[in-house]
């Protein structure tokens, strides 16, 4: 026994002379490499998917956890839960708290998507293991009461679906091996309070937990794991299915996919990466710039490692953690151990490279998470190779952003405050002492992982300006870049830098009940001492069916109006009469028509031109021979600010006769030259006509006589 003891110790006192050989080198590394750590509790169920909550709480789901009713020791059936290490649980990551929970069907394996209000909705599972078969339940996980409740199902079952979420805030369930263990082909929709759109049918057959990403044009791009890249509209629910082919020609099973961040430096260029996959894996990856008049796949840095089954997560700096997985599938003696990070390429701008960081402890193969926390930390856990069993151990990796030169813990910014909501588009205010030397605002959206794939993960810059004390900041444009829901929001100095994150939604505006008004025509001309008119027309939106009242201002002295009606309700139209005295001056005068209701008042303009002219012609009579011309001089006067285009017309003509103006109008004032022409037949007699002038609403006449012998 004291033999034994004093082997633990001389090993015992070994390893610390090598760590205090190594710790040096290891702390002074952790500001390039970063650092792990092992927690120092378990996970008691196995963490097949898992999301980040907006309370900071992570919710994992296991259902059975790929331990069949078969096999010894794992659940015959429902509930699932603690008494038989199955269901799901809730983890806090800074109490070090766990809450577990029963299930009363099996969500294993399901796809998952947290909705606007910050629930999680669980999408399909497990019917029967070995075949597979999907369920076509579907769950919502309400944080605020910690309870699963079941919602409308699907029209088929679904096991190992992907679940997006669109800009305007549905969510769209695609593939998963339906009731029978046929592949689900139709596309569907959620809608908070609906329930589900029809189906769908896609032209294709996807894989398995298909990798998609909303693009900020509003289309989903599926990148995998096959070969050729497709293209889904969902506003027209049609494919496009050859938009790309990838380099690697075998397909990428268990590899990643992820959308880099998107920013307004480059007008929210979408470009997508995607890495590892196959058995035997691969350590390649691939970029495709989604912008590209022909978008096509580049090949990107390699990976330290091959992977298999790994996970790959967006750090609040724009770089990406890529860990995990193994050289075979399901292998743990070819286990990738050596993490990397993906970032810019310092020495060829545009293009990006993998460092290292450094090596997790534990294999992380088939049914791994790695999950972005608010501490701008990773935690990674699970691993489950083989049934029945599962890496219980949980990981966290601190980014060299946490770390300073020296290996020692950086100076993080800080947020004050925060609003809990923001909206697209809309500035917004976060108190933080460090506003001068914020370099950076993210969002980060609160993560959903499972098999490989952060379903929703996506990162958003925002644009801001500092003020002592404050950042405004700017709201993503619309719901394709930033779909409504939750994120982390984090601020960076400019040392790169993260502050611990703050929670905030992404909230449409909502359309409140509102009208516009329109006036027609835009102008009127009258003399004073006359009258005109002018229509009012109101047209409501968003459900308004308020009483509109209406008054005119800027008109000139001298002037009247009158409304009528002098109010409408909800839609309708009302005469604007405006009535001139003749002392009312020349000139012209912008009438604003104000519509009025409640606190809503909208404006439209007309213009009304107080103005005349007069027309004279010389010489009042012409006599001309048969088959000859003769010709007139018309003139036109202004009378104040009158400067309309006046045209002309002519009456009175025999038959056998024309007439042309030179030229055809004239501008305020000026001269016209009528010109008649005769034929040879022409009836001969005295002819009187009259000339008329029109021009801004206003017609005038004169009279003249042809003599024809």
């Amino acid at each position: 026994m004291r033999r034994r003891v004093y082997l633990c110790l001389r090993h015992t006192l070994a390893f610390s002379l090598l760590l205090g050989i190594w710790a040096p080198k290891t702390m002074a590394q952790a500001n390039v490499q970063g650092q792990w750590s092992t927690l120092p509790y378990l996970m008691p169920i196995n963490p097949v998917h898992v999301a980040l909550l907006s309370n900071g709480k992570v919710l994992v789901v296991a259902g059975s956890g790929n331990c069949p009713p078969s096999q010894a020791g794992c659940p015959s059936g429902p509930p699932y839960g603690p008494s038989n290490n199955s269901g799901a649980l809730l983890w806090d990551p800074n109490a070090g708290a766990i809450s577990q929970f029963s299930l009363s069907w099996d969500m294993f394996c399901n796809g998952m998507a947290l909705l606007q209000d910050g629930r999680a909705l669980i999408d399909g599972g497990t019917i029967k293991y070995d075949p597979f078969y999907g369920q076509s339940n579907v769950a919502v996980f309400d944080p605020a009461t910690n309870l699963f409740t079941n919602v409308q199902n699907m029209a088929h079952g679904r096991w190992y679906p992907t679940v997006l979420t669109l800009g305007d805030g549905r969510v769209m369930a695609f593939s998963g091996l339906n009731e029978t263990g046929a592949t689900n082909t139709a596309v569907e929709f959620y809608t908070v309070g609906s329930g589900w759109s029809t189906q769908y049918i896609a032209p294709w057959t996807p894989d398995l937990y298909p990798r998609l990403h909303l693009l900020p044009n509003g289309k989903v791009f599926y990148s995998g794991a096959q070969t050729t890249s497709k293209l889904f509209d969902p506003s027209t629910t049609t494919w496009n299915t050859n938009i790309a082919s990838t380099n690697y020609s075998g397909t990428r099973t268990y590899g990643t996919s992820v959308l880099l961040p998107l920013t307004p430096a480059n007008n929210y260029d979408p470009q997508v990466m995607i890495m590892g996959g196959h058995s035997p894996a691969t350590n390649t990856s691939e970029i495709i710039d989604l912008a590209a008049p022909t978008p096509a796949w580049q090949s990107g840095p390699n990976m330290s490692e091959a992977r298999i089954e790994m996970n790959a997560v967006i750090l609040p700096d724009g770089r990406a953690l890529a860990v995990g997985g193994s050289v075979n599938d399901e292998d743990t003696t070819t286990a990738s151990l050596n993490a990397d990070l993906l970032g810019p390429d310092p020495n060829n701008p545009g293009k990006y490279i993998f460092s290292s960081a450094g090596a997790n402890a534990y294999p992380r193969l088939y049914h791994s998470v790695a999950l972005l926390l608010p501490d701008a930390t990773v935690w990674l856990a699970g691993g489950n190779p083989s049934r029945g069993s599962y890496v219980q151990q949980m990981e966290i990796y601190q980014p060299p952003y946490l770390f300073n030169s020296t290996g020692g813990a950086a100076i993080r910014p800080s947020i004050t405050s925060a609003p809990r909501s923001i909206s697209y588009g809309n500035a917004f205010t976060v108190q933080t002492p460090d506003a001068a030397s914020i370099n950076r605002v993210v969002l980060v959206r609160n993560g959903t992982v499972t098999h490989a794939f952060g379903m929703d993960q996506r990162e958003v810059e925002l644009s801001f300006t500092a003020q002592s004390g404050s950042l405004t900041v700017t709201g993503p444009p619309n719901g394709n870049i930033a779909p409504p829901g939750y994120y982390m929001l984090f601020l960076l100095n400019s040392s790169g830098v993260p502050s611990v994150a703050t929670f905030v939604q992404m909230v449409p505006v909502v359309a409140q009940p509102d009208f516009s008004v329109a006036a027609t025509p835009s102008s009127r001309t009258i003399p004073p001492g006359t009258g005109t008119s002018y229509s009012a027309s109101v047209t409501p939106s968003n459900g308004f069916s308020g009483n509109v009242t209406f008054s005119v201002s800027g008109l000139p002295s001298g002037a009247t109006a009158t409304f009528s009606p002098s109010s409408v309700t909800g839609s309708g139209s009302s005469t604007l009469s405006v009535n001139t005295s003749s002392s009312t001056p020349a000139g012209s005068y912008t009438l604003t028509i104000s519509a009025t209701s409640g606190s809503l008042t909208h404006t439209a303009q007309v213009t009304l031109v107080v103005a005349d002219f007069s027309i004279s012609a010389s010489p009042s009579s012409q006599t001309v021979n048969r088959g000859s011309k003769t010709t007139f001089t018309v003139s036109v006067t202004a009378m104040g600010t009158f400067s309309a285009a006046v045209s002309f017309t002519v009456s009175g003509l025999p038959t056998r006769t024309s007439s042309s103006f030179s030229p055809t109008s004239v501008a305020g004032s000026g001269n016209t030259t009528l010109t008649i022409s005769t034929k040879p037949r022409t009836a001969t007699g005295t002819y009187p006509l009259t000339i008329k002038a029109t021009g801004g609403g206003l017609t005038h006449s004169t009279t003249v006589n042809l003599v024809i012998k």
